[in-house]
């Protein structure tokens, strides 16, 4: 029963944790590369497409995204997505393709970038606390219901907060290296 339990919350906050580091990885550190997009969904044929589905996304130079969109009808979906995006890149379209000019990153951008960072950080947590408080309260009905015991529902729940202790370290890990990254530069 307990098995069950703590297999739906490792997964629900490993996901959570995975979420992050994507999002995250979409904040840009000095290098241009194309995880920067991921977080940009294009409204095209009915229904929010990566901008990974609807073209090939290249990184010419280190300050250079260049995207060749494979159908000219989404071409305008793309750049109003991204001009859209919180990115703070004004695309440039030549036919296709759409060139993304990255910006020297100025001190002003990179705390904007911090506080990004930190606020997907905060948001993580607070989801995986909800996560374990879901389980503890599965964990407490149990024991109400009589179908497990006083000592058995202390020792699940003392594992659920070691589940939440590992996986709140490791978004502090991540958004202390994303922290590193963007004050490196």
């Amino acid at each position: 029963m307990f098995e069950e339990i703590k297999n739906d919350l490792e997964v629900r906050m490993i996901s959570s944790v995975q979420s992050a580091r994507s999002e995250m990885a979409g904040i840009r550190a000095g290098r241009a590369s194309p995880s920067m997009l991921d977080s940009i969904k294009v409204e095209t044929y009915g229904q929010k497409m990566s901008i990974n589905q609807i073209g090939n996304i290249t990184t010419p130079d280190a300050r250079t995204i260049n995207i060749d969109v494979w159908d000219q009808a989404n071409v305008t979906l793309v750049d109003k997505a991204i001009r859209e995006s919180d990115l703070g890149i004004n695309p440039l379209v030549e036919g296709n393709l759409i060139r993304l000019p990255l910006p020297q990153l100025t001190e002003e951008r990179r705390v904007e970038f911090l506080k990004m960072a930190g606020k997907i950080s905060e948001n993580t947590k607070i989801a995986i606390r909800n996560i374990r408080r879901d389980g503890i309260e599965k964990v407490k009905k149990l024991e109400k219901d009589k179908e497990i015991g006083q000592d058995d529902s202390k020792k699940f729940q003392d594992n659920i907060e070691s589940i939440t202790t590992s996986q709140i370290n490791s978004i502090d890990d991540i958004l202390k290296s994303k922290e590193e990254d963007l004050k490196k530069i």
